[in-house]
């Protein structure tokens, strides 16, 4: 089948390298002039199924109540009037709050992300094979699992209640003490103080989303998918109501018998003319990239800062520094503000930490839908599909989605305890 992919971050990457791979002819439509140019660029490197519990639950409403006004809030929302979809969106957030709607949308969080971990370990392993180099190499990837900190009693009262959780879903997630946190990652000897204890999953990983991204364009290219850059696309192509393909902004048709929407946080404007309206918000995102000086005590171990909704990960000789999310439409203005603070947290954690040159700051908007649970499978216009709407988990959850996307596509039971959209295949 000729098949259309549209966007090439990584979602987009990996949903054209498994069509392939299933034999379809494919290619990638993308308006930058490289793949990972926006959400996948610069994230926090995590590949996290520990971080599956979804911003919307039942902490959520209190915790946004205390960040109230604060420029530096791990989440900010910009409400405004006028901004109808935002209005939508946060309604629906709050309608996924409740603790069975919470642990529903964890559940399918947690299935997906632990089938696109093992994904990525049979895809790494298989180009590690046929390459005859470690595939880890291409990206800066990581197998030394992920810390969660916490720093109040409170949160890490409430962490040993998740980690139970996650654990009933499969994940290996570990409550452990603050002498425990040291031991797994020694870099935070000097914020012993201030932990409270944390939790410990050694099967997840890190690595640089936008390397992945590269190089599994690199390799899709090789195999005969055609990738078409610096091309906006205009509108779809229909015939009544079927999508036979998309015409660009320069007038250039591409058709195909199937086309997958992977356009990120773009996707909901992008069909919103057609009557198709999808639950996803942009959520501004910030990073910050450090250069290490050599010998300095950077951690090695993934950690996710639960209280300030930030992650650290090492990538080869540098420090990513990521996370907060700012819901303010599609404005990618870098906030000072926000980005001082990924700093200022950076140093409370590690004082010792030095690095060279300036700080590479970066935002991006994730694709966030009210659950946190992606949309995956099929549009209600015939001849599209979806993958889409992953939010901060898109480099997590890229592999799983991209797999089970070319099973539907195929016609069959991707063989995952997901809510895929209209295929016939449901959840258990």
């Amino acid at each position: 089948m000729k098949i259309l992919v549209l966007g090439a971050g990584v979602i987009g990457v990996t949903s054209a390298w498994y069509l392939r791979q299933a034999g379809h002819e494919v290619t990638v439509i993308e308006r930058r002039a490289a793949v990972a140019e926006e959400t996948s660029r610069a994230n926090g490197g995590q590949i996290s199924a520990s971080h599956a519990e979804p911003w919307a639950n039942p902490r959520a409403l209190p915790q946004m109540l205390a960040w109230l006004g604060k420029e530096d809030a791990p989440l900010l929302f910009r409400l405004r009037p006028h901004d109808l979809p935002l209005l939508k969106w946060s309604l629906a957030f709050l309608g996924n709050c409740p603790p069975a709607r919470a642990r529903a949308n964890t559940r399918a969080i947690v299935r997906l992300a632990l089938e696109s971990r093992e994904q990525l370990q049979i895809l790494r392993q298989q180009l590690s094979a046929a390459e005859g180099a470690d595939f880890n190499h291409a990206y800066d990837g990581l197998q030394k699992g992920i810390l969660h900190l916490y720093t109040d009693r409170q949160s890490f009262a409430h962490a040993i209640h998740t980690a139970r959780l996650m654990r009933h879903y499969g994940l290996a997630r570990e409550p452990i003490d603050a002498q425990t946190c040291v031991d797994i990652e020694p870099a935070l000897a000097s914020a012993l103080a201030r932990l409270a204890g944390g939790d410990y999953t050694p099967t997840d990983e890190s690595g640089d989303a936008c390397r992945f991204t590269e190089a599994m364009a690199a390799r899709a290219t090789a195999l005969g998918v055609e990738f078409c850059f610096n091309a906006p696309i205009a509108r779809l192509d229909l015939r009544g109501d079927r999508v036979e393909g998309v015409i660009l902004q320069d007038g250039r048709r591409f058709q195909a018998e199937a086309s997958v929407l992977a356009l990120g946080s773009y996707s909901a404007p992008f069909l919103r003319p057609y009557g198709v309206r999808l639950p996803i918000y942009p959520a501004k995102g910030y990073s910050a990239t450090l250069d290490l000086a050599p010998d300095t005590p950077a951690p090695c171990v993934s950690l996710t800062d639960d209280s300030h909704k930030m992650v650290f990960s090492r990538l080869g000789n540098r420090l990513r520094v990521a996370g907060t999310a700012e819901f303010n439409g599609y404005n990618l203005d870098l906030n000072p503000t926000r980005c001082q603070a990924l700093l200022r947290r950076t140093r409370e954690l590690f004082p010792e930490l030095r690095f060279v040159g300036d700080p590479q700051f970066w935002c991006g908007l994730r694709p966030a839908t009210p659950s946190n649970v992606p949309l995956i499978g099929r549009c209600k216009l015939p001849g599209l599909w979806l993958n889409t709407g992953h939010g901060t988990l898109g480099w997590t959850l890229a592999c799983g989605s991209a797999t089970a996307l070319a099973a539907l596509v195929a016609g069959e039971d991707p063989g995952m305890d997901f809510p895929f959209l209209g295929t016939g295949f449901k959840a258990a």
